[in-house]
């Protein structure tokens, strides 16, 4: 910036940069009311025009500490004023702006927090859904189990009486065998089919043992 000669000079500069400044500064108030983030561009303009503004002041003060008149001081009186007018508006509006940008951000982080402890909320009710699901399902194959072991004892309880009934028939058959020698023939076609019925009973048992194996095996 050029270093004016005159009086005229200097105010016609200082008029030019404050018609600048208010130019820049309309601008920025509506930045402001709308926008969250900082506009670098738009500020350090201002900035820098408010430092032109007031290096123009101080070479007025200087022409009018040299001996002035009341209306040139005056006029520097009304040129200060306007300079102090613009610099606090411009500081009220960036701090206005920054507390802006510092809600907006702690909202943010609040939100993200909230997400993630839906998140967390979410994850964990998804676990212990999945748990009381586990247990559900070994309840159950509990349950079947305990009722394939049940019809199993049954089955054995019946072989084991079923055998107990023959072994005392067959002792009864042999008593009379020993008196009736014609009852002796009879006697040997029913422990033939004695035996033949003990081993389909075994195989019978084996199978439901196995059965149960597997059936414990797939669980």
């Amino acid at each position: 910036m050029e270093v004016p000669s005159s009086w005229d000079a200097l105010r016609k500069q200082a008029r030019k940069l404050e018609a600048q400044l208010d130019e820049q500064m309309n601008s920025y108030r509506r930045f402001v009311s709308v926008k969250f983030d900082a506009h670098s561009d738009l500020e350090s303009g201002i900035d820098r025009l408010l430092k032109q503004l007031q290096q123009v002041n101080l070479q007025m003060q200087a022409w009018v500490s040299s001996g002035g008149s009341e209306m040139v001081s005056h006029t520097l009186t009304r040129h200060q004023e306007i300079l102090q007018d613009l610099t606090q508006e411009f500081y009220r509006l960036r701090s206005s702006l920054r507390a802006k940008q510092e809600h907006a951000s702690l909202l943010e982080d609040f939100r993200e927090f909230d997400r993630s402890r839906v998140d967390l909320e979410a994850g964990r009710d998804s676990a212990e859904n999945a748990l009381l699901k586990e247990h559900a399902s070994v309840s159950r194959s509990t349950g079947q189990m305990d009722t394939v072991i049940s019809q199993a004892q049954a089955t054995l309880g019946a072989l084991v009486l079923q055998r107990s009934t023959f072994g005392g028939i067959n002792s009864k058959l042999s008593n009379i065998g020993s008196r009736l020698p014609t009852v002796s023939h009879i006697l040997s076609a029913i422990k033939r089919k004695k035996s033949m019925d003990t081993i389909i009973l075994s195989l019978v048992a084996s199978v439901c043992t196995f059965l149960i194996f597997i059936f414990w095996l797939t669980k």
